[in-house]
């Protein structure tokens, strides 16, 4: 896939009221809701058909973006769009733009591993006003709102608030084609030996949402996308987390270096151990 990037910030004045926020929220838990029947439903047809694996997810793919796209510019045809599926489409509403992965978890989809989510994150200029992360298998729905809180299913939620790396449950990504140079594990050796436990669950969405939700406690990525991130960047900031780039500097929508976690000391503990 493209290594797409959203549009650069934009100077605007506009400001999303409660009603907006809650407008664009409804839709796009809606959005993710539909996305999820459509993945379910293209699961089932793995061992059926006769074309392989690979066509399937990627019919999969885009057919629950598809979905996501029609539902999403069907209710605000003047934001923009960019999804994991090649897909991009300018804003021409305040630089408001949707960040869309429709299947986040590929690798656990094709062997019927049931963690995988469908990621939509609502950008103003490059930073997350709305978000929403859905797991149709658990018919679990993480969704925030800037400046609003973060809610699963509805109620709100709050991160661990876990402060030291001992105490810490972290999760861990890797990139294809890793190898015993690589700086991934480089730094999951060193977590490893400090943390309480790690999990590499295959989905960095989840990843981020179950800091959200108290589950795990912290997060890195050296390599992130922002269709994969950008909602969970917000789940995790409006939950009472921290999520700061790599190098201590501000979360972007299209930050690739990041550390996320519960509290604003672990995720200082964890940055300075990875950089030590």
């Amino acid at each position: 896939m493209p290594d797409r990037e959203p549009a650069s910030p934009m100077a605007t004045h506009w400001s999303p009221s409660d009603a907006d926020l809650t407008s664009f929220l409804d839709v796009a838990q809606r959005a993710a809701r539909l996305a999820g029947d459509v993945l379910l439903d293209w699961a089932g047809r793995f061992s059926v058909s006769e074309k392989g694996p690979a066509d399937l997810v990627t019919e999969a793919d885009v057919a629950a973006q598809t979905s996501i796209q029609a539902t999403l510019l069907g209710a605000f045809p003047g934001h923009g769009f960019l999804g994991e599926e090649n897909l991009s489409i300018a804003s021409r509403d305040n630089d408001l733009t949707w960040i869309v992965d429709p299947l986040d978890g590929t690798t656990n989809y094709v062997h019927s591993i049931p963690h995988y989510a469908v990621s939509i994150a609502l950008a103003q200029g490059n930073q997350p006003i709305v978000g929403v992360v859905f797991d149709p298998v658990a018919k679990e729905c993480f969704a925030a709102m800037r400046g609003r809180g973060a809610t699963l299913n509805g109620k709100p939620m709050k991160t661990s608030g876990v402060t030291t790396l001992d105490r810490a449950v972290t999760a861990v990504s890797s990139p294809p084609g890793i190898n015993a140079e690589s700086q991934e594990l480089k730094d999951f050796l060193k977590i490893i030996l400090l943390s309480q436990s790690m999990r590499r669950s295959g989905s960095s969405a989840l990843n981020l949402s179950y800091i959200a939700a108290g589950r795990y406690d912290a997060y890195w990525s050296l390599s992130a996308k922002p269709w994969d991130v950008a909602a969970g960047f917000l789940l995790v900031a409006e939950a009472g987390g921290h999520v700061i780039e790599r190098d201590g500097s501000p979360i972007r929508c299209d930050s690739r270096r990041f550390v996320a976690a519960a509290s604003s000391e672990l995720s200082n503990a964890l940055r300075q151990t990875l950089d030590g």
